[in-house]
């Protein structure tokens, strides 16, 4: 017969529960909301000339996204995802990343691969487009092309980093993909592999707070997606993601880490997308209110720099106005290369698919050049 008088419990689950992702309360951070420094020794380790210059990449994403929005809408583009209030996310880390690292960017990651050297913006235009040249990546730079199913290319980036360890090579692999990615089983599977086999992956998770129409807080009861790597003992932290500064720091940290080979790292960046979650018809008044979206409004990343970068009078509205310029004239050109490009045939699809045909495919081009013979 049990016994009924009070007792503590042989294990305090409610606690356990309750204390659960506390060592994550604090993101971390070196500018505020209000772009006050607040972890002096990290922003010292910065120059003028680099705050200049994330100021200027960040600049120049927006009107990426701008120009972008402008030739989707235009019916000039086919998919295309928009990365409005992520700039500090995405170009905070991929800047703390060498040549010879591996990139594995997720659909929404095309200014990370142009500024990692993998594409021009052109070819991210031909990607877009469905054109074999969006996935041809520039000599001496290493990248795959955007993965559309939701965190596969992190399955693909541990593998990569695995490769790397046992070349004895002094590069890591990288990946991104957003929050609704940690409710896929393939996420957590390059996780773990990377982290058993102690490789060189640094997995960044973009929390944008929205899988599509889904929150973040009906995905996992989880405090943090950071924590979501314990299970895997692999070390996480939690970054503020529209600090370019913080963002940069740590993923260099995390680079730096797991180059010297000491296994895998996550990243969990706490950022917004402003916008639709793509070209295809999102509408996201359907699902969120203003209410919800206006404290990240007033996060903007580049609100942030800026401000910090006119009150050291490393910055004014007159250059800004001039690059703005200088980067819409650019985005324009890269469009019209696009759209210049030689139209696809079905041969040079077929020919891209596989390094050596298999025996359908090589029938397959038989048939399709056979067909483009005619055509002629």
């Amino acid at each position: 017969m049990s016994d009924t008088t009070a007792t503590a419990p042989v294990v305090d689950f409610a606690a356990i529960k309750a204390g659960l992702g506390e060592d994550y309360d604090n993101p971390f951070q070196v500018l505020d909301e209000n772009h006050r420094v607040v972890n002096q020794e990290v922003f010292d380790t910065f120059t003028d000339d680099e705050l200049v210059h994330f100021m200027k990449i960040m600049l120049r994403e927006r009107i990426l996204h701008e120009q972008t929005t402008v030739f989707s809408k235009q019916g000039r583009l086919g998919f295309y995802a928009p990365t409005l209030g992520q700039e500090a996310s995405q170009l905070g880390s991929v800047t703390a990343f060498q040549p010879q690292d591996y990139l594995f960017p997720s659909y929404r990651d095309l200014p990370q691969m142009i500024e990692h050297g993998a594409i021009t913006p052109a070819q991210g235009y031909l990607w877009s487009r469905g054109h074999v040249q969006g996935n041809r990546m520039a000599d001496g730079h290493r990248s795959w092309f955007p993965q559309i199913i939701i965190g596969a290319q992190h399955i693909a980036a541990a593998g990569a980093a695995l490769g790397l360890k046992k070349n004895g090579e002094d590069a890591v692999a990288f990946s991104y993909s957003g929050d609704g990615s940690t409710s896929q089983g393939d996420t957590y599977e390059g996780l773990n592999f990377a982290g058993a086999f102690q490789a060189p992956l640094v997995m960044i998770i973009q929390n944008n707070g929205w899988a599509i129409s889904v929150p973040r807080d009906y995905q996992t009861h989880t405090r943090t997606l950071a924590q979501k790597a314990v299970a895997a003992g692999v070390p996480s932290v939690q970054v503020d993601g529209m600090d370019v500064l913080a963002v940069h720091a740590v993923a260099k940290a995390a680079r730096d880490f797991a180059a010297a080979g000491n296994g895998p790292v996550m990243i969990e960046t706490l950022t917004y997308r402003f916008g639709a979650h793509s070209s295809a018809g999102d509408d996201p008044s359907r699902y969120r209110t203003h209410e919800q979206e206006q404290p990240w409004f007033d996060k903007d990343p580049l609100n942030r720099l800026r401000e910090l970068l006119t009150e050291k009078d490393l910055w004014s509205a007159e250059h800004e106005a001039e690059l703005k310029d200088a980067y819409k004239k650019e985005f324009r050109a890269a469009i019209k290369e696009a759209e210049a490009a030689p139209h696809q045939t079905v041969t040079e699809f077929l020919t891209n698919t596989f390094e050596e045909p298999t025996p359908n495919i090589v029938k397959q081009l038989e048939e399709a050049a056979a067909a483009e013979a005619e055509e002629k």
